[in-house]
């Protein structure tokens, strides 16, 4: 039976921007994609950090610790990586309602996704990063193994070795973890949400 014709949202007593005003800043989702290796949650969370010490609420949604939990029986499949962002997307909205400036590292091979996420955020603050770096210098990190075991046959429908990584066409915001070190990565990042007014630091 479906159950959406029984369903009806409550309105709520404290809006969003009741909450703008208690956090004294913006919330907004910024999604970090790029292939595994080429440091999405190494950035956001150092760019959580940094917030945090100027008194920013903001959160990191990642990856491995997504599917350790929420999304744990989701395989690697290209359904399975729609589902998976899918299933973010709508939590990291959530989030963002409660006033928290949300930041997602995830892959996000597939442009159909991306325009999902982006299309579910309109008049929301959505901001896409895309963390570029080649796939030979990923592959050099490995920090999890993933490549040497994908070119060993171990792991199937891995991102930019047997399955697609989809290079997003027009993204907000570019960050080069190949070409700059990790502080000026963070430094690039923090002075874009400044841009955009999400934060106002001085």
């Amino acid at each position: 039976m479906d159950a959406a014709p029984n369903i009806v949202p409550f309105d709520p007593i404290i809006t969003q921007q009741d909450r703008h005003i208690m956090n004294a800043h913006k919330s907004g989702l910024v999604w970090f994609s790029g292939l595994s290796g080429s440091g999405k949650s190494t950035l956001a969370h150092q760019v959580e950090a940094k917030l945090y010490q100027k008194g920013i609420r903001s959160y990191v949604l990642d990856g491995d610790n997504v599917r350790s939990g929420l999304n744990s029986e989701l395989d690697l499949s290209p359904e399975g990586c729609r589902e998976n962002v899918r299933r973010i997307a709508e939590v990291a909205k959530l989030m963002v309602d409660a006033g928290i400036l949300v930041f997602a590292a995830f892959i996000a091979p597939y442009e159909e996704s991306r325009r999902f996420v982006r299309e579910l955020m309109a008049g929301w603050s959505y901001f896409e990063c895309y963390v570029k770096c080649s796939l030979e210098v990923c592959e050099q990190r490995d920090p999890k193994g993933l490549y040497r075991r994908a070119r060993q046959g171990e792991i199937r429908n891995m991102t930019g070795i047997s399955a697609p990584f989809e290079e997003p066409a027009n993204p907000d915001l570019v960050v080069e973890t190949d070409q700059y070190v990790l502080d000026a990565c963070v430094e690039r990042v923090v002075d874009f949400l400044n841009q955009q007014r999400l934060i106002i630091l001085r």
